[in-house]
Order: C-alpha cells, then sequence, then structure tokens
C-alpha cells in the first residue's frame, strides 16, 4: 500500500466571518486518517506513522464500506465527560496487544470522523467542502466513529466551544477543496486560549526537580539548534513533572542545543537535552525579541515532532 496521505492544515487566525463559512468545534485529541479497504482499517497519525495496534476499538470503523479515506480526531474523554489529551496520552504510544485491550475497555476512545477524503472508491478531494461532508455525513462509520457537527454561525460556535471547555474552532471555507499535506487559509483554526508549541532544550532544577523548562523554535535558515523562546516554571503538576523528567531523561546531551540564543542567567545550572521533545505553553504575550511572557505549561505533544513547530 502507498504511504497514507498527510492531512490537511489550518493556519491560526482570527474569526472569520461571511457567507461561505463552516464552523466546526477543534478537539483536543490528535489527528488520524483511517483507510479502510478489503474490509480492514488501518489508522496512521500526522507523521504519517501507523497507530492501529493502539487503538483496537477503532477497528470496526467503517469496516462495511468499500475502498474509502477518511480524516479526523481521535479523543478521549475525562470523567466529567470533556476530551481530554492527558487522558489519551496514556493510549497514545501502546503497542502491546493485551495492554492496547485493556485500555481500550478502560479508557476507550472515540474516533471523530470530520472529512472524507474518498468515499467507496469516489475520489472527494478535488470537490469543495460542502459536498464533501454530505457524502462523509451519508457513510456507515461503525459504534466507535461520529461525524462531529458543522454550523454557519461562527460567533454562535465559538460561544458553544467555550461554554463546554473545547479547546477552540476551527473555520473552514465552504468551497474549499482538501489539499493533503498543505496548511492553508482556507482552514482557520481559533484557539480559545493563546498556545503554542515549543522545542525542549534543556531544564533548570528548582524547588522541586524540575523547576522550569527551556524552550524555543528550531533556528531559522536550516542551522539546526533551537533560538531561544523562554523559561517555562508555571503549570507543571507532580505528574507532568515526572512524565516531563521521564521523557527528558533519556535525551540529557553535554551540548547547549541554544548556542548563544539562551541567556546566561537562564543557561545556569541548566540540563541540556537533545531537542526532540515537543510541549504545548499557554502564554500572555511575546516580547519584542520573541520571549514568553507569563508562561504556563500545558502538556506533552507526543504527536508533533520538532520539524512540525513554528514560530508563530
Amino acid at each position: 500500500m502507498a504511504g497514507p496521505p498527510a492531512p490537511m492544515l489550518a493556519s491560526s487566525g482570527a474569526l472569520p466571518s461571511g457567507p461561505g463559512w463552516a464552523y466546526e468545534f477543534k478537539w483536543d485529541g490528535i489527528r488520524a486518517i483511517a483507510i479502510v479497504r478489503e474490509g480492514a482499517t488501518r489508522l496512521f497519525a500526522r507523521s504519517g506513522a501507523e497507530v492501529t495496534a493502539a487503538y483496537p476499538e477503532l477497528a470496526g470503523v467503517g469496516r462495511g464500506l468499500a475502498d474509502s479515506v477518511l480524516d479526523g480526531e481521535v479523543v478521549a474523554m475525562d470523567e466529567a465527560g470533556q476530551p481530554s489529551f492527558q487522558v489519551l496520552a496514556e493510549r497514545m504510544h501502546v503497542r502491546e496487544p493485551n495492554r492496547a485491550a485493556r485500555l481500550a475497555a478502560t479508557v476507550p476512545v472515540t474516533y471523530l470522523v470530520f472529512d472524507a477524503l474518498r468515499a467507496e472508491g469516489e475520489e472527494l478531494t478535488a470537490l469543495p467542502y460542502r459536498i464533501r461532508r454530505e457524502r462523509l455525513e451519508g457513510l456507515a462509520l461503525g459504534a466507535r466513529a461520529v461525524v462531529p457537527p458543522s454550523f454557519d454561525d461562527g460567533a454562535a460556535t465559538v460561544a458553544a466551544s467555550r461554554e463546554n471547555r473545547l479547546e477552540g474552532v476551527v473555520a473552514k471555507r465552504a468551497d474549499s477543496l482538501y489539499h493533503p499535506g498543505i496548511r492553508t487559509t482556507d482552514w482557520i483554526k481559533v484557539k480559545l486560549e493563546e498556545s503554542c508549541e515549543f522545542v525542549v532544550g534543556g531544564w533548570r532544577p528548582g524547588k522541586r526537580a524540575l523547576g522550569a523548562l527551556l524552550v524555543g523554535v528550531p533556528a531559522q535558515g536550516g542551522l539546526g539548534g533551537l533560538a531561544y523562546r523562554g523559561r517555562v516554571g508555571g503549570g507543571i503538576s507532580g505528574a507532568a513533572e515526572r512524565a516531563l523528567l521521564a521523557a527528558l531523561g533519556p535525551l540529557e546531551t553535554s551540548t547547549n542545543p541554544f548556542g548563544a540564543s539562551v541567556p546566561r542567567e537562564d543557561a545556569r545550572g541548566a540540563v541540556w537535552v537533545d531537542p526532540q521533545l515537543v510541549v504545548e505553553v499557554k502564554f500572555g504575550h511575546r516580547t519584542r525579541d520573541g520571549r514568553l511572557r507569563f508562561p504556563r505549561f500545558l502538556r506533552i505533544r507526543p504527536d508533533l515532532s520538532p520539524e512540525e513547530v513554528r514560530d508563530a
């Protein structure tokens, strides 16, 4: 089988208004492409890696369909019934069948399908979003897959997203085609809080074993290393500290990936790591030199690679 198509990506921006736009909720999960062929369903992460084994409860998604390719988000719910990336993180990297089966029973996921690239052998990428949605809503997807709603009132969708404590809204042009692997302004994502992804280049001890993360973005010009964006000490719970130390321990190195871009004060006592771990950080604003003001750690992003991080 040829490799899975890369998902179409949204650009960050203000909520667009006027005719010709549709609005969907932004879900707190991981993007996944589902390929249904010859009675079998295979799931692929945004990176192209196959993740089918991690989610055995999704094996029946679209099983009754002929040749089809779906785009959506795998989500897990917390005790309050809200989509939770932290809950989902327990499932992401599990590949051992028995453990995956146990987790499927105790921490089940749902596949929220919001687009169709192919349906019953019909190629849909060159058709407008509104037509793809019509085709999608007519498909029999199975018990663990849901087509989430699409709305025509952007402001009301934002209000509903805020009321239900969701991540935000994705606005899509009704006549937009599907461009695999392309980040486009035909899709606009509107987050309800300012947050971005950054790469961890080091950490500093403090009152606890991990006092603050040192984060940055890939340096421009293909020179390698990171451009420093700040020190993140807020928002790191005990559980998050343990997860971060477990992830960063094997990455320790003697090389400072920031080079001269990290201030001496921030570098003092730092433990440097190979820049492989991506985290999401909430912050107030950026200074003129790009440093984060009032940053707070939100979560580890194991679904993203450092190459996918942009200096937004």
